[in-house]
């Protein structure tokens, strides 16, 4: 399928669930982290949701990396396709941006190199790893400016599609993809 015809699939499912099933499915999510290997790391870049349209509930996983003493790394739309990575601590402001997306005013800036983890917003992930956004390029911009061995994880509400039909070469596949129900390792 291809990936504009997937964003609407995959946002129209998203308008379907209940608030009860979204909070059921991010807590089953956070629980399947914990069976991946992947805490003995430092920073871990989280994003945090966007309620309005339906993401899943990253506080459970940010309440995770904090219970487990990481260093959590949040995200800060720059420009067009740029992010800022800011430490997250005691004193951060977290504010929605034109987009609703609450990220944080300022603070500690991390550079891509140093995070060892990154958990990847998506609307719908393939078999092989491919992944489908919102289609602005934030992550894969990102992506290409980490270290290679960096463990990128997927985040999602639903179970994986067989083929995402046009992935570019310039599109970052993921290490693992987590749902409700399923872990995939790529």
């Amino acid at each position: 399928m291809l990936k504009k015809d997937l964003r609407l699939k995959y946002q129209e499912r998203r308008e379907n669930l209940s608030i009860q099933q979204l909070d059921d499915y991010s807590l089953a999510i956070a629980n399947q982290l914990l069976k991946i290997p992947i805490w003995d790391f430092s920073y871990y870049h989280l994003f945090l949701s966007i309620s309005e349209k339906k993401e899943i509930d990253t506080s459970m996983v940010l309440s995770i990396l904090q219970g487990k003493d990481k260093n959590v790394v949040l995200p800060k739309m720059v420009d067009h396709q740029n992010l800022i990575n800011y430490l997250l601590t005691d004193n951060s402001i977290i504010k929605k941006n034109h987009w609703n997306i609450p990220e944080p005013v300022d603070g500690i800036e991390v550079p891509p190199k140093k995070l060892d983890v990154i958990f990847i917003p998506l609307l719908a992930f393939d078999l092989q790893g491919n992944r489908v956004g919102y289609g602005k390029g934030f992550y894969d911009t990102l992506l290409k400016t980490c270290r290679p061995d960096i463990i990128k994880i997927g985040l999602s509400l639903f179970l994986a599609e067989d083929l995402i039909s046009d992935s570019e070469p310039h599109d970052v596949p993921l290490d693992y993809c987590v749902t409700p129900d399923r872990i995939y390792s790529f």
